[in-house]
């Protein structure tokens, strides 16, 4: 008797973006052109700190050394309500969407091809004889998920309202994104603001309610979840928090696959204790992956699993995302 299919979830973070940025241009780091909080969070400070009224009453702690989050100094700043809180805090978020757009050129977006590996793996029938694809949830305001799941699945499904009934993937970004205002999404009457950084987030209005409903779903259905470039940070409470709701409804609990390096991992593990089957790198289907800290833990992740799934020679003669990451 065959084993039932596994069904299977993604939650993708900035460093899954980061990721084919790394692969592409290794010195992106550098260069000062990386995508992960920290490296957004300097470039993002340093460039506020040149702007006198952002500056005033804030003289003190606008440092940009050590390890920064810029979500975190935005909600510092929204809670202390000091003279022009909202005005600067805007700026940040205004300053972030810039820097983003202004690191993920079409001349770079164009040559990745981590994200439609991933897709063309799924779309083998040697992987959905054994793993059914089910959803894919993504923090990212990037369209980098979008362009990958275009070319494999045409429009993408972000589930817009609960009376939607399509049978194409779900593609869920539980923070919007950077593309649905410039243009007015399939299914609205209205384009979507992103639900910016910082405390302050609501999640209730349209589309979100649907959204966050949706990502509810999919994770009470899922056997594994496999986290990309996220590090499940205590900033994003309501996300720790959906991964709670999703395993109080469950008779047992999910694998989380933390699809980073075995020292990221391990601090998750550590963090979040309460949740029974998290997984750090090397211990994700019993040492698929032997590398505990690769460059590019996304990469290295997808070349283990196509090879054990595939095999190379499969790979080098019948994919054209996948053999470029086993070269």
């Amino acid at each position: 008797m065959a084993a039932p299919k596994k069904k299977v979830a993604y939650l993708f973070g900035a460093g899954a973006t980061h990721a084919e940025l790394f692969d592409l241009e290794p010195n992106i780091a550098a260069k000062r052109q990386g995508l992960l909080i920290g490296n957004v969070s300097s470039r993002v400070i340093e460039k506020a700190r040149t702007d006198p009224d952002y500056l005033l009453g804030l003289e003190l702690v606008s440092a940009t050394s050590g390890s920064l989050n810029i979500e975190l100094l935005i909600s510092l700043i929204e809670d202390s309500k000091i003279h022009g809180w909202a005005r600067k805090t805007q700026l940040l978020k205004q300053l972030v969407e810039n820097d983003i757009k202004a690191i993920l050129t079409s001349s770079r977006t164009n040559k990745f091809y981590l994200h439609k590996a991933l897709f063309e793996l799924h779309g083998l029938k040697v992987v959905s004889r054994s793993e059914d694809l089910i959803g894919l949830i993504s923090l990212n305001y990037d369209g980098v998920l979008d362009q990958a799941y275009s070319h494999y699945h045409g429009e993408p499904n972000y589930c817009f309202s609960l009376k939607e009934e399509s049978k194409s993937l779900p593609l869920l970004k539980l923070h919007g994104s950077f593309t649905w205002s410039d243009k007015k999404p399939k299914g609205l009457r209205r384009s979507v603001d992103i639900i910016p950084l910082g405390s302050n987030k609501t999640y209730l209005h349209v589309p979100y309610g649907a959204i966050w409903n949706k990502a509810l779903q999919i994770l009470i259905e899922c056997d594994t979840l496999r986290v990309i470039g996220c590090s499940l940070s205590p900033n994003d409470t309501h996300l720790i928090d959906l991964l709670f709701k999703a395993h109080l409804e469950r008779d047992v609990a999910f694998e989380i696959e933390i699809i980073a390096t075995d020292s990221t991992g391990e601090k998750i593990q550590t963090q979040y204790g309460f949740f029974p089957k998290i997984r750090t790198l090397v211990q994700i289907e019993g040492l698929l992956v032997p590398e505990k800290e690769p460059d590019n833990a996304y990469k290295t992740w997808l070349k283990y699993k196509s090879l054990k799934m595939l095999g190379p020679t499969k790979i080098r003669k019948s994919t054209v995302h996948l053999k470029k990451v086993i070269s």
